[in-house]
């Protein structure tokens, strides 16, 4: 007993699989969901009277909101409880649909439907993926995998069913229903059952010290909570983090136009977005299947590195595709390597900064999506203007993911050497704690490794 709370390890079962199914159908009604509002553009233009850009701006705002207010989810989760934060979340975002229902005006809309029910989602999806970290550890990768896949399988039969809501009882309907259908996201929340992991408590002196050397990051936050972001791994995480959503969305945003400037017929070229899908579902379960095995368990950072550099790989390829035949392996490999590094940014936020940091790490991680998501599609259709073709796009889509896996490339490698120069490091990973050193020991380690570094350049 420590404070009156039992010790609890993470169970890696029971009660666990509940949270993995709950967490599958979060990212059912927030991912999923937002991916199919586009399907009401082409009804919003033609009972508002408005142009493409102007509508698409309710997709953006639903994403950027969602990723934005990533850490507001966090704070509620650990402040209150991530059933609470998911349950009220929940409720937000079907009054948010509910009143989109009813909006009378574009500029309603950007309020109902892009910031109400974004916020809503950006309360439920941090916490209850936060959730599966602190049920699993042995199959951390696998339960992350199945509950990722949500997005991909909620899209392939979300999709065409609100076409068919459209159809029978018009986008207020169509809504009206989304509406109900989003509420479940409290009952999710209800099913999220709390449980306490406790680590080895830290010497009194050594806290007091980090408080007060981390005291400057903000009143508004809890030193305890956002101790991880004095860490250089994570900081080396995040930069990555940044390149990876400015470049992973563009070819979901321009696959279809660009089939169809490359001669492809409109059947054809949804039939890849298709197959993006349904392989992007495989690539969740199996690549977290797979990383789960204890031979590739310690090299789940580099499976990770991986898969973003072979999506950076299959941009760069991507103006030689110019038919059908040759569009559908890119649709495959793009597909399978997205979930895969999809289904395993949990799992690796989690082994850098432990897993008692996961939800505040998963807020910050995709508050950081949320700016080049809102700006990277509008840049990409602006060099096609300039342009008049979609390679410099897709250029950018590719060097922005290659980066990304350069960076954390970069930081493995300098950790990996930081290591080896501090030999007591390892022995104390070797007790699977998060925090092998300090956020100030791990930065003197840094430091004292480009310092030797730099000599050794000198003296050469």
């Amino acid at each position: 007993m420590v404070d009156g709370k039992r010790r609890v390890s993470p169970p890696d079962g029971g009660w666990g699989w509940v949270i993995v199914g709950c967490c599958f159908m979060v990212t059912v009604c927030t991912r999923a969901v937002t991916r199919c509002i586009s399907i009401f553009f082409v009804e919003f233009q033609a009972h508002f009277g408005a142009d493409y850009s102007a509508t698409a701006w309710i997709h953006s705002l639903v994403d950027c909101t969602t990723m934005l207010c990533a850490p507001v989810g966090s704070l509620v989760g650990n402040r209150w409880s991530c059933r609470v934060a998911v349950m009220f979340g929940g409720l937000l975002s079907s009054c948010g649909l509910l009143l989109s229902s009813f909006t009378t005006s574009l500029e309603l809309l950007y309020f109902s439907l892009g910031v109400l029910t974004g916020l809503g989602f950006a309360l439920c999806y941090t916490p209850a993926i936060a959730m599966v970290g602190c049920y699993f550890q042995r199959r951390k990768a696998l339960a992350y995998g199945i509950a990722m896949s949500g997005s991909g399988i909620g899209t392939f039969v979300l999709a065409p069913a609100v076409q068919l809501l459209i159809e029978l009882y018009s986008w207020r309907g169509a809504l009206l229903i989304l509406s109900a259908f989003v509420a479940n996201l409290c009952v999710c929340g209800s099913l999220l059952r709390p449980i306490t992991l406790l680590e080895e408590e830290e010497e009194e002196g050594e806290e007091k010290h980090g408080e007060d050397e981390r005291c400057f990051i903000s009143c508004f936050l809890s030193s305890k909570e956002y101790r991880f972001l004095l860490l250089p791994d994570f900081l080396g995480l995040a930069v990555s983090f940044l390149f990876l959503a400015s470049g992973c969305s563009l070819p979901f945003v321009y696959l279809v136009p660009y089939a169809l400037s490359a001669g492809v017929g409109h059947q054809n070229a949804a039939f890849l977005m298709s197959i993006l899908g349904v392989i992007d579902i495989m690539g969740n379960i199996t690549f977290g299947w797979l990383t789960d095995r204890r031979c590739l368990k310690p090299y789940r950072l580099a499976c990770y590195v991986f898969s973003v550099g072979m999506e950076g790989l299959c941009c760069l390829f991507m103006p030689l595709l110019r038919s059908f035949p040759l569009l559908v392996p890119f649709a495959i490999l793009y597909g399978y390597f997205d979930g895969a590094y999809v289904a395993l940014i949990p799992v690796v936020t989690s082994d850098v900064v432990g897993a008692p940091y996961l939800s505040s790490a998963l807020g910050v991680v995709y508050f950081l999506h949320a700016i080049p998501y809102l700006v990277s599609p509008p840049i990409g259709g602006w060099l096609v203007d300039v342009t008049g073709s979609y390679t410099a796009t897709f250029f950018l889509s590719g060097a922005a993911l290659l980066a990304s896996a350069l960076i954390l490339s970069t930081v493995a490698g300098i950790r990996h050497c930081c290591r080896r120069r501090h030999p007591t490091t390892v022995a104390m990973e070797t007790k699977h704690e998060p925090f092998p050193l300090s956020p100030s020991d791990q930065s003197n380690c840094f430091m004292a490794f480009n310092k030797e570094a730099v000599g050794q350049a000198v003296a050469s």
